[in-house]
C-alpha cells in the first residue's frame, strides 16, 4: 500500500508488534511519517471539518499527541491506520465542538462554512461542481461520510476502512451504498 517493505512476524509475535517496533521507533521515524503523510491527512481531515485551517490543526495535534506519546503508540509507517483513526476522531471532536457552540451561541451555521481562500493554488481548486459535491457530502451522517471519504479519496479497501474505524467490512459496504445513493439523490443524478 505505501510501497515500504513489511517484514512478516515470526512465530509467536503479538498482535501488538506496531505497538512494540514503535516503542523503538525514535523522532526520526515520526518526522519521516509526518513528512511522507501530512498532506494526505490534512485532506482527509478537509473533507471531514471543512476548512484547511481546522484540517491542520487537527493533524497538527495527532502528530504532537504521538510525539509526546511515542513510548506508548505507534508512529511509524506500518501504523498509518491508527494515525489516520485519530485524525477522524479529531474530526469528530472538532464536529462535537462546533454542534456544541452553535447550540449554545444559537447560531444557524452551516457545517462547511465559507473560507476565505488564501492562494492561487487553493482558488483553482475550487469549482462550482466541487462545492456542490462537498455540500451533499456534508450532508450525510458523519459515519457515511468518513466511509465515502476513506473509500473514494483515500482510496482505502473496505477491510482497510473497516480496521481504521473499528467496524465489520459488511458494515463498510452497506454504509458506503447508502452514502452513495444519498448523494446521487442530492445531487439530482441516477445511482
Amino acid at each position: 500500500m505505501n510501497g515500504g517493505s513489511t517484514q512478516n512476524p515470526g512465530p509467536g509475535a503479538s498482535a501488538l508488534a506496531p505497538v512494540e517496533a514503535a516503542k523503538q521507533a525514535g523522532p526520526a521515524d515520526l518526522s519521516a511519517l509526518f513528512m511522507r503523510r501530512h498532506s494526505e491527512l490534512v485532506r482527509l481531515a478537509v473533507l471531514l471539518v471543512g476548512d484547511q485551517a481546522t484540517a491542520e490543526d487537527v493533524v497538527q495535534d495527532v502528530f504532537t499527541r504521538l510525539h509526546a506519546r511515542r513510548a506508548h503508540g505507534p508512529c511509524i509507517e506500518d501504523s498509518l491506520p491508527y494515525v489516520r483513526a485519530a485524525v477522524l476522531n479529531g474530526c469528530r471532536s472538532e464536529l462535537r465542538r462546533r454542534a456544541v457552540v452553535r447550540r449554545f451561541a444559537g447560531l444557524n451555521g452551516k457545517l462547511f462554512e465559507q473560507v476565505t481562500q488564501d492562494s492561487a493554488e487553493q482558488e483553482l481548486m475550487r469549482s462550482e461542481e466541487r462545492n456542490l459535491v462537498l455540500a451533499a457530502l456534508a450532508a450525510l451522517p458523519f459515519r457515511r461520510r468518513e466511509v465515502l471519504v476513506l473509500r473514494y479519496y483515500v482510496g482505502l479497501s473496505e477491510a482497510e476502512i473497516a480496521r481504521v474505524l473499528g467496524i465489520r467490512p459488511g458494515t463498510v459496504k452497506s454504509t458506503a451504498a447508502r452514502g452513495l445513493a444519498a448523494l446521487a439523490q442530492r445531487l439530482g443524478r441516477q445511482a
